[in-house]
């Protein structure tokens, strides 16, 4: 009987691995992987088409145009405080402020070629990641060589003309947040590290590490990295993302403290919303922004030391709150109990890293079946600056 039982063990064995070598019984995945086959999955063939475009662009810098209301050179990043408007009484004096109401007569050539820039290098960073074809690395070459490296078209490592308003600033910490648009560049460097050249690679990370330089020292920095709202978010979510791709590990340890002593415990309420936020004139806006903001501090910084995901504050406040919180709102907007946005209302929300990123650390299928139903694509200008990270596959 003990022989026979044996036999049938044996041929168990047997069958299990004759049927594994057939492709008939795979291993399990684990939920993680999963997550991350659906991500691909519902955007690979927006990525081919997205790196289609970008495998044809040229570089375009901030030196390809210029303002004559900037107060610095042709390599100095300039843009204009969106909320502020001529002031009807007095049509050469200084600029008054409309708040959420965006100027269209403001300079921003340079934003909308980082934006380029940042669209150009997600997209083949995402290729690459799918791919594994180095062509994809070797065309972001041409762009991180003219942004970073090339004397005549690079660009200045600091901010000190970002947010002027005419008659008032030349510049301002609040214009540190346009860089948030060199995130997935430098998360895209990252990404596909080990086939670019050896001059790119060091001059891209020579660059930022002297852009973070910059952000730590210079009052606008330390102004910026002090704000109560989305912009203190944003300064740090900037700093992790640089600091990461410069190996900086005393940056990158500050950053995972400030998001549990400072940003969390202070900008969330008890019931996972971001006030400050939600009083605005577009609190569903910038309710979004902040809290994919935060989301994609857990993704950057989170380790198996110190997983954010997992972090609570002593009196309650998590990420994943503050997404359970969100989430009815973005699945059903007519839920949502404030008043519209004065601006760009119906073009919210779109497919927000927030809940794949959640859906990924939680194994949230629900949150994830939200994500993948939301536009993946969006034209929108004024949504395309405020979501910075718009390739999530090179962020998984």
């Amino acid at each position: 009987m003990a022989r026979y039982k044996r036999l049938i063990q044996l041929f168990s064995i047997f069958l299990m691995v004759f049927l594994h070598s057939c492709g008939s019984v795979k291993p399990a995945e684990s939920g993680k992987e999963n997550m991350e086959k659906q991500a691909i999955n519902a955007l690979k063939s927006i990525v081919m088409e997205q790196a289609s475009w970008a495998m044809k662009q040229m570089p375009v810098t901030v030196t390809a145009d210029s303002s004559s209301r900037t107060a610095g050179n042709k390599h100095d990043f300039f843009s204009e405080g969106d909320y502020w408007w001529p002031d009807p009484s007095n049509a050469n004096g200084p600029y008054i402020q409309k708040d959420g109401m965006t100027n269209p007569d403001n300079f921003v050539a340079h934003r909308l070629a980082m934006i380029r820039f940042s669209k150009i290098i997600g997209a083949l960073a995402s290729a690459y990641k799918i791919t594994g074809d180095q062509k994809y690395a070797k065309q972001a070459m041409l762009h991180l060589n003219a942004w970073f490296i090339n004397p005549t078209t690079l660009m200045n490592p600091n901010l000190q003309y970002a947010q002027a308003i005419k008659g008032r600033f030349t510049g301002r910490g609040i214009g540190i947040i346009d860089t948030i648009q060199l995130m997935e560049v430098a998360q895209g460097i990252l990404v596909m590290q080990d086939v670019l050249g050896t001059a790119t690679l060091n001059g891209s990370k020579a660059w930022f590490t002297e852009y973070l330089g910059w952000l730590m020292t210079h009052p606008y920095g330390k102004a910026e990295m002090t704000a109560l709202n989305n912009h203190g978010t944003c300064f740090v979510m900037q700093v992790a993302a640089f600091a990461r791709l410069t190996g900086d590990e005393k940056l990158l340890e500050f950053c995972s403290e400030r998001y549990k002593t400072v940003l969390l415990p202070d900008q969330m309420a008890e019931d996972g919303s971001f006030p400050r936020e939600m009083s605005r004139t577009k609190p569903y806006g910038y309710a979004i922004f902040n809290l994919d903001a935060m989301a994609a501090l857990c993704q950057i910084l989170s380790t198996k030391e110190d997983n954010l995901w997992n972090y609570t504050t002593a009196n309650g406040r998590s990420i994943k709150k503050g997404i359970a919180y969100l989430h009815p709102f973005i699945a059903d907007k007519s839920k949502w109990p404030l008043k519209p946005d004065v601006m760009y209302w119906d073009e919210w929300p779109v497919a927000q890293p927030f809940l794949l990123f959640g859906a990924n650390a939680y194994k949230n299928n629900e949150w994830l079946s939200t994500w993948t139903k939301l536009n993946h694509d969006p034209k929108v200008e004024e949504v395309i600056r405020n979501l910075p990270i718009r390739n999530p596959l090179i962020w998984l």
